[in-house]
């Protein structure tokens, strides 16, 4: 039954995650330039990759097994969002491409 509770967390977590990206995609901060966007999101994968980290030190190194699923959940949003900064460079740099293939 624990199982189906971890699961059932790093769904829900999932789930937020993309409702809080859809919410973000449709409607950007008013005077936000494209620059402090890019800066803030990659902030955020940052600060989630270095809250992952801990809680696998916390984990492993120092022998605690006090929350399996938090740390389960914590790998899990860094991944997921390292996977969308990925996306997002890899959309980046094909505009990027495009406009440079266009003739002057």
């Amino acid at each position: 039954m624990a199982e189906d509770f971890s699961i059932r967390q790093v769904e829900l977590e999932l789930n937020r995650l993309r409702e809080q990206l859809q919410r973000t995609e449709s409607a950007p901060p008013e005077g936000a330039s494209f620059g402090e966007m890019l800066k803030d999101a990659i902030s955020e994968v940052n600060q989630l990759t270095t809250e992952a980290d801990t809680a696998i030190q916390r984990q492993i190194a120092s022998g605690e097994t006090t929350d399996l699923h938090a740390t389960i959940v914590a790998l899990e949003k860094a991944e997921i969002s390292f996977q969308l900064m990925m996306q997002i460079r890899n959309k980046i740099v094909k505009a990027y491409e495009e406009i440079m293939r266009m003739p002057m």
